[in-house]
């Protein structure tokens, strides 16, 4: 566990922060123009306000200078690189299936990643505004400081601003998108784990060796980060647990990052499980903000770092905890339990649903009133309950809908030259397979005459469906249950 890979030697140079941000904004303005010439007005007007902030922080860092140097790779910068181009690989492969246009959806991918990234970044920022003493520390990210939750609200609303822009429905998108952040989860805890933030409270006595031995986090040599002189359990273990200062490591804690980990490995097997038998669009995005909502709710209980700010109100914790738990297993009974086909294992699975409330009251219960511990939810905590209700609810409403109309349940809804550039990518994949595996000679006459079919997609993108959207995007009886209107 270390939070640095290698260093990169570099020369030692005194870069004028003026010249970087003033060369940014120029990029940023020939960008805008570029767009605007392009008829995309949202991406001009971005770009523009972009060039803007740069030209802005050009004078306000006027007389500063940055020096360079060794530069130092994090771990967790590498696997948050890691995670960004194992998600662009899934997500448009998993696109292309679905029958949507690639050029799109890559543009949309990398919206999105930076908009995760800043929105995760934000959050984060928000929840320890204390920990920064400069607007640049704000923006070092390499050593982590980064939310999975702000990323995921971030990333939401980036790819609901550029999908809008180009009438796309947002919910199609968004279920070929969270397999991603499963992976992601995946991946970049591993990078906390590394760096050794995001860790858990400490075990008991009586936990395996090979678990306490996972659960504890080094006292880094002096100088290896900038700021701080340990690992943030061994730093937090002192100031709070009375570590001895010169211990060489932390005390033994639950390795979080790694269950979480696990949790995104066996999230991203679910979702992908739940592609087969997918009834509407929207249903894997839900299922995910559902799971993991419950997961993370669940993990925040055994978080112990000091970074994770908290919500009101205060309150009993044997009261507090298993009030959330009766919520989600409320969610579950309205929502995703109708996936369960057969009556009774449906209701069997309802009534097990509150069965982790009951022995949470029972395990925090006090032996006197006056014994009750408080406390508050984390922000975590705060917004995976709110998000997993409410993707609870619509999933109830989009499943009865897709049990209403099946057929456009699964119909994309694309414009229609949005429609023709994704036949066209099936047909020009389906020319390029055609000749590497046969010589052109030998190809059958009636294919050469009549052209090729676009091969089959999921959902939508299947013959019928196919003429649909290019007619304008779907029947107009039935209900809409992509997402937009």
């Amino acid at each position: 566990m270390h939070p640095i890979l290698f260093r990169v030697p570099l020369p030692v140079w005194a870069v004028p922060l003026l010249w970087v941000f003033l060369i940014a904004a120029g990029i940023a303005v020939a960008g805008a123009v570029g767009l605007f010439l392009g008829k995309n007005k949202p991406g001009a007007a971005a770009a523009g306000v972009a060039g803007l902030a740069l030209a802005a922080l050009a004078f306000q860092f006027k007389e500063r200078t940055y020096t360079l140097g060794p530069l130092p790779i994090y771990s967790y910068g590498v696997m948050l690189g890691l995670s960004l181009v194992v998600g662009w690989y899934l997500t448009l492969g998993l696109a292309e299936r679905d029958g949507l246009p690639r050029e799109t959806m890559a543009n949309c991918y990398v919206v999105t990643a930076v908009a995760a990234v800043l929105g995760a970044r934000v959050l984060y920022i928000l929840t320890n505004l204390d920990e920064f003493d400069s607007l640049g520390a704000m923006f070092d990210i390499r050593r982590g400081g980064l939310v999975a939750y702000g990323g995921f609200l971030g990333g939401f609303v980036g790819s609901y601003l550029f999908l809008r822009s180009h009438r796309i429905p947002l919910l199609p998108w968004a279920d070929v998108a969270v397999p991603s952040l499963a992976s992601g989860l995946m991946i970049t805890r591993i990078g906390c784990y590394l760096f050794g933030c995001d860790f858990g409270r400490p075990l008991g006595e009586g936990a395996p060796g090979w678990l306490k031995g996972l659960g504890t986090f080094p006292h880094w040599p002096e100088g290896t980060l900038e700021h701080g002189s340990g690992s943030p359990a061994w730093v937090q273990h002192v100031k709070e647990r009375g570590l001895d200062p010169s211990s060489h490591a932390s005390l033994a804690v639950h390795p979080t990052q790694i269950y979480e980990s696990l949790v995104g490995a066996g999230l991203l097997a679910l979702l992908l499980l739940a592609r087969r038998r997918q009834k509407f669009r929207g249903e894997i995005f839900l299922l995910f903000t559902f799971a993991y909502g419950v997961c993370r709710y669940l993990l925040e209980l055994l978080r112990d770092d000091a970074e994770r700010g908290s919500i009101p109100p205060s309150l009993p914790e044997h009261v507090l905890i298993p009030a959330g738990l009766v919520l989600f297993a409320v969610g579950y009974t309205i929502g995703f339990s109708r996936l369960v086909r057969n009556d009774v294992a449906r209701k069997a699975t309802q009534a097990l649903a509150f069965v982790p409330a009951v022995v949470m009251y029972l395990i925090l219960k006090p032996e006197t009133f006056g014994a009750s511990a408080t406390l508050q939810y984390s922000t975590s905590q705060a917004v995976a309950l709110a998000t997993g209700l409410a993707a609870s609810f619509a999933f109830a409403v989009y499943y009865k809908a897709a049990l209403d109309h099946p057929e456009q349940a699964m119909a994309l809804n694309l414009p229609a030259d949005k429609a023709a550039a994704a036949d066209e990518d099936d047909e020009e994949e389906d020319d390029d397979a055609d000749d590497e595996d046969e010589p052109s000679e030998k190809r059958r006459p009636e294919a050469a005459a009549a052209g090729k079919a676009p091969r089959e997609r999921r959902g939508s993108a299947k013959g019928n469906e196919r003429a649909a959207a290019r007619e304008g995007g779907g029947a107009a009886e039935a209900p809409d249950t992509t997402g937009e209107g």
